[in-house]
């Protein structure tokens, strides 16, 4: 026996139990310790308004909340932290720290309201981002004030569990979703079929070939039969309409929640009073054809975002790590969360590399497909870099770790498809309000219409007002930009050009200029030291051993070739070095500032003047930097890299679209026109500083234009966040990735030629998913108006309106082989 429901949780509450929590002014009941210890947390932490916006009730606790607590110690240890915990780089002894979880209980959007209010009122946690679609949250929190654990509990005390996320875990919830869905959808059709059934007769059956009674009788069964499709199949439409109501807003279920529970209502009052007509036919297959084209977005969304999932899954669990090389070969297999920097994995011709690395022993081929776009193979030989999650194709590899975890290429990939899935473009968020608009709108003259034809004629006020309530909703209007924009950038990611900003798609289709950067750009960024002119006391070794000391820590490709040209010899000490973006290094050295960089740059630490012999140097269209101090010159070094292979086609693609191509570097320029000369660009500034690349890009813009820009380094990071859409090398500097709307990954520059193309086509079919949308409203509204569209075939237009949106934006997972 029981004495009510739990005002929490709703299962029953057994007679020997007499707990209660007051909320709002009133007591409320509650089935056990557990349900009454959540329902406190929620009402002294503020949060009743819980009570009020959900609209489904959470999952019964089972246990009570200390024993919870007491388990969730386990999350604390440093050890269990590594595989879904980040430490963040720029806090004072890595105490900002980052957690990736999946919520397990969340069931509607208000469970996301009290999750995020709850969590960012603790004193600590700094940042919460749930994902209602994925279910995962990403909480940011500072160690020295709170621990992981008293945030899981916090959770755990509103009735909800986290879990560490793993795309596994992922799937499931995806999985239980669709299973849920088909389960509706197979309820919706078999009680529309058996309704059918019972309506045929009366449809066809002639004039006193059917009694009332045997009329009545099929009224009743097909009632019977409708009630689970009304409250279980449907259930979803009137829960979120009911939300959208008490939010006091108009969302998409409304309309089709008044329609489905009009025709139900009236057809039951029909039946009870055996006058009238039903419409339980129209009811069932109403529901089933929407529920069927809900059921097909839903696969195929989820199909469209199953990049991020598939990245996901690339990295192994366990490693074959060699104990104590070189001494000894004996391996032992380590979970590969437990690697570390310079130990020395196996990973056997099949096998997926465990972390980011350096081949030390061996000769293979890498599959880096999905993290690079690059379908072939990589040859891999001792030196080269090796990425996480890539597969080893032919033989055994001796790989040195040189990144683990969320420190890996391939983690920094997913934070940042991440960031660009949980941003809302303009284009989308235009729809959206046209889409609300709209809705508004239909309800009102949805209302005008069921009075017309209270005079026109009664009998068919009811279906008429149906039709149009459910012929109009505009499903195929919101689903228009937002599939379309996800399939395109899962097609790009998978050929190698990563989104990393929702707008990056929408604006890179309609950019009218192209600017590039050169070295590591346009060039292949793997400059050689071609000549050295000593000009004062060092000889051309001391020179370059002293310049490359300068450059040790930097990312600049010229850098790169320093200390390649050094490789091995012992570097002398240098102490506060200073990077002057665009300009050089600065440190000291034996008592003296030493500068390398842009010759006027070292010229204004001592002002001498160059010798004669350096000006040919300077002249021959190579990149010259100097090295100098307080007493004067020290050495000119002549450093060359070639325009990589696909640039000039690429180029000439740009040119021929009718989209203007810039050069834009600081190198000297004499090698910037040599560079645009080979590849047909005729426009080019070179000598250019940060800030005169800012000011350049600013002028386009001021007349109209909207800038692409593409480059790679520090010295880029600024004029890419100027620009309304850049591009970032994928092997550019970190700073400048996180900067750029767009990574290209395979640093193929004919990939950026194919994502503009593919940027181009989503465009153009979002472009005919809107004109599809509003052609189809505007051609369906006055026939409904007309009583020419039955409910039924209202059902039939709308999914089928939402399906075609669907599958148009699936064009573009073929990606683009321009």
């Amino acid at each position: 026996m029981n004495v009510g429901n739990c005002y929490h949780c709703g299962q029953p509450v057994p007679t020997a139990v007499d707990l209660a929590v007051s909320i709002d002014g009133q007591p409320r009941a509650m089935c056990c310790g557990g349900c009454q210890a959540v329902a406190q947390a929620i009402v002294d932490n503020g949060l009743a308004d819980y009570y009020r916006h959900r609209d489904a009730l959470p999952n019964a606790p089972h246990e009570a909340l200390p024993a919870i607590v007491e388990g969730l110690q386990l999350y604390d240890h440093a050890d269990f932290q590594k595989g879904f915990v980040r430490i963040l780089g720029d806090a004072p002894e890595g105490s900002e720290r980052e957690a990736s979880l999946i919520l397990e209980g969340i069931s509607c959007s208000a469970c996301i309201w009290l999750n995020e209010q709850h969590l960012s009122r603790l004193a600590g946690v700094t940042a919460v981002d749930i994902n209602y679609a994925t279910r995962r949250a990403r909480v940011r929190w500072d160690e020295r004030r709170i621990k992981l654990s008293a945030i899981l509990a916090a959770i755990a005390a509103i009735g909800y569990r986290a879990y560490p996320y793993d795309a596994a875990k992922s799937e499931e919830l995806a999985r239980q979703e669709r299973r849920s869905a088909l389960w509706r959808v197979f309820v919706a059709g078999f009680g529309m079929m058996q309704v059918m059934m019972y309506a045929v007769p009366v449809y066809f059956a002639g004039a006193d070939e059917m009694t009332p009674a045997i009329e009545q009788l099929l009224r009743w069964a097909s009632l019977v039969l409708t009630v689970p499709v009304v409250c279980y199949s449907a259930a979803p439409f009137f829960r979120n309409a009911w939300r959208d109501l008490r939010l006091q807003r108009a969302g998409m279920d409304v309309p089709v929640a008044l329609g489905i529970g009009a025709a139900f209502a009236a057809s039951v009052w029909a039946t009870l009073t055996a006058s009238g007509e039903v419409y339980f036919d129209s009811v069932t297959m109403f529901v089933f054809f929407l529920l069927s084209g809900r059921f097909l977005e839903m696969t195929a969304r989820q199909r469209a975002v199953s990049v991020t999932e598939a990245l996901a899954k690339l990295m192994p669990a366990l490693a074959e790590r060699i104990s104590a090389y070189p001494a000894s070969r004996d391996l032992e297999q380590v979970m590969a969360a437990d690697l570390r920097r310079g130990d020395v994995v196996l990973v056997r011709p099949g096998a997926t590399i465990p972390a980011d690395g350096q081949v030390i022993e061996g000769e293979s081929s890498a599959n880096e497909a999905l993290l690079t776009g690059e379908s072939a193979p990589v040859s891999k030989r001792p030196g080269a870099f090796v990425i996480a999650g890539a597969v080893n194709v032919e033989s055994p590899l001796l790989v040195e770790v040189t990144q683990v975890g969320e420190a890996t290429r391939l983690s920094a990939i997913i934070r940042l498809m991440e960031r660009a899935s949980t941003e809302k473009p303009r284009i989308v968020e235009l729809a959206d309000q046209i889409a609300n608009g709209f809705i508004i709108t239909l309800l009102f003259l949805a209302t005008a219409v069921a009075v017309a034809w209270w005079f026109i004629d009664p009998g068919q006020v009811l279906w008429i007002t149906v039709s149009v309530l459910v012929v109009t909703c505009p499903c195929a209007l919101s689903l228009a930009t937002p599939v379309a924009l996800t399939v395109a950038s899962g097609a790009m990611a998978r050929n190698g050009l990563l989104v990393t900003h929702s707008h990056a798609v929408e604006t890179l289709a309609r950019a009218s200029h192209f600017i590039f950067d050169k070295t590591g750009t346009l060039t292949t960024g793997e400059m050689r030291v071609l000549d050295i002119l000593p000009l004062g006391k060092l000889d051309q070794l001391d020179s370059l051993v002293l310049a490359a000391a300068l450059e040790q820590a930097s990312e600049h490709p010229i850098g790169a070739a320093l200390r390649q040209a050094t490789a091995g010899k012992l570097l002398p000490a240098v102490d506060g070095l200073i990077n002057e973006p665009g300009s050089g290094m600065s440190a000291q050295h034996a008592g003296q500032s030493v500068r390398l960089g842009r010759p006027d740059y070292v010229l204004a630490l001592h002002g001498k003047p160059l010798p004669e012999g350096a000006q040919s140097l300077l002249a021959n269209g190579d990149t010259v930097i100097a090295l100098g101090d307080e007493s004067g010159w020290i050495a000119l070094f002549c450093l060359g890299d070639e325009p990589r292979p696909e640039a000039a086609a690429m180029v000439a693609a740009l040119r021929a679209a009718g989209r203007q191509v810039a050069l834009l570097t600081g190198d000297a320029a004499p090698a910037a026109r040599r560079v645009a000369q080979a590849l047909g660009i005729d426009e080019v500034q070179a000598d250019a500083s940060p800030q005169a690349k800012n000011d350049y890009v600013r002028r386009l813009q001021a007349s109209g234009a909207v800038v692409a820009m593409v480059g790679d380094g520090v010295n880029d990071a600024p004029v890419l966040a100027q620009a309304q859409v850049s591009v970032a090398m994928g092997g550019g500097s970190q700073l400048a990735r996180t900067q750029a709307d767009l990574v290209l990954l395979s640093e193929n520059l004919d990939h950026l030629w194919r994502g503009v193309l593919l940027a181009q086509r989503a465009l153009r079919v979002i472009r005919q998913n809107l004109s599809w949308s509003f052609a189809y409203n505007l051609l369906a509204l006055p026939l409904a108006m007309s009583g020419f569209i039955t409910p039924w075939m209202a059902g039939i237009g709308m999914s089928g309106s939402s399906l075609l949106v669907v599958a148009n934006s699936l064009r573009l997972q073929k990606g683009c082989k321009g």
